[in-house]
């Protein structure tokens, strides 16, 4: 991991700052977005935990989906706090799918064949949701019981208490993305990414590392859920447990670059922006245009920029600054 430098440090604790006091100069519409921003790029870096590795999950919608519906359904039938069934609900989300993770990468189950059984996840729990509808409220979703403001149930009628909760989950994960960055872990896990058996021959557990970041991964996730549930106070299966659910989280990370630590939030923000600005300007003209929008978009990047956004812009830069290093005077004076 290469530690930041002071000019980085500045840079961040001072944008820290001016978000800190943002939400008490920003209308209310605005810190909405920025909650949703937050939340989804947190869930987006999330994800990157596995899917810089080589693990390419299609099954988060799944973890999201008993993440929240968990923790709704105990509050709702038996008045549990939130805080309390998060953690239930995360823990529930992480043995079905970091469990039936672990058989896959035991059975060397990789690629493509991972992203199918982690999809079928996803189809089974929203399947699940829909029989069960008499608990959860099916197709129509299930809302939660309003309190009013009661920190300790979860519930907040200002935006700014979410709007900071928001915030510290989104610096949490990434606070896990850098801890993950030059550990252990992710020596092994970007070994295993490179070459499976060659990994296994020194040694590394494929296994373990693999199901370890799975675990992480979807516990992170799963507590993502439920903050936006509790935000919003609405479970609908096609926002929080559908296949749309599922290819939309790796899509904000790919399109801002799931290699970089702010390339998830960079992609999120672009498409929660644009989808504000759409539905804004043209009402529900657009609807449903915007996965034709994804498709097209992850195609593009997948093609010309397979780093992301971000990632491509960070890379051309340093790659310019390093060349800028290299043929300043002094250096080319002592060269020769």
């Amino acid at each position: 991991m290469k530690p930041l430098s002071k000019k980085e440090k500045t840079i961040i604790i001072l944008l820290l700052a001016m978000i800190t006091v943002l939400p008490f100069f920003l209308s209310s519409y605005l810190k909405h977005i920025l909650i949703l921003i937050f939340i989804w790029s947190a869930i987006s870096t999330a994800w990157t935990f596995m899917g810089r590795f080589g693990m390419l999950s299609l099954g988060h919608g799944a973890v999201m989906g008993i993440g929240s519906f968990t923790t709704a359904l105990l509050f709702n039938y038996y008045g549990l706090s939130p805080w309390i069934g998060m953690i239930i609900g995360a823990l529930m989300a992480v043995i079905f799918f970091a469990g039936i993770g672990y058989f896959c990468f035991r059975f060397q189950v990789v690629s493509h064949y991972f992203a199918v059984i982690s999809l079928v996840q996803t189809i089974v729990v929203f399947l699940v949701i829909i029989i069960f509808r008499n608990f959860t409220g099916g197709a129509l979703g299930i809302t939660l019981n309003r309190l009013g403001t009661s920190p300790l149930f979860f519930q907040f009628e200002n935006k700014n208490y979410f709007y900071f909760i928001g915030l510290g989950y989104l610096l949490l994960t990434m606070y896990i993305w850098r801890k993950i960055d030059g550990s252990r872990l992710q020596r092994a896990l970007t070994a295993i990414g490179d070459d499976e058996a060659a990994a296994s021959s020194v040694g590394i557990s494929i296994v373990k590392y693999k199901t370890i970041v799975a675990v992480i991964s979807s516990f992170m996730t799963a507590v993502g859920a439920v903050i936006y549930s509790q935000y919003m106070m609405f479970l609908h299966p096609d926002v929080i447990a559908s296949t749309d659910a599922s290819l939309n989280i790796p899509f904000k990370a790919v399109l801002g670059g799931m290699y970089s630590l702010f390339g998830p939030f960079i992609g999120t923000s672009l498409v929660i922006g644009l989808e504000e600005y759409f539905r804004v300007l043209y009402g529900s003209s657009f609807i449903g245009w915007s996965m034709v929008g994804y498709g097209i978009a992850l195609v593009i990047i997948i093609i010309f920029l397979p780093k992301g956004l971000y990632g491509t812009l960070s890379e051309k830069l340093g790659s310019k600054k390093s060349l800028k290093n290299i043929l300043t005077p002094e250096k080319i004076e002592s060269r020769t």
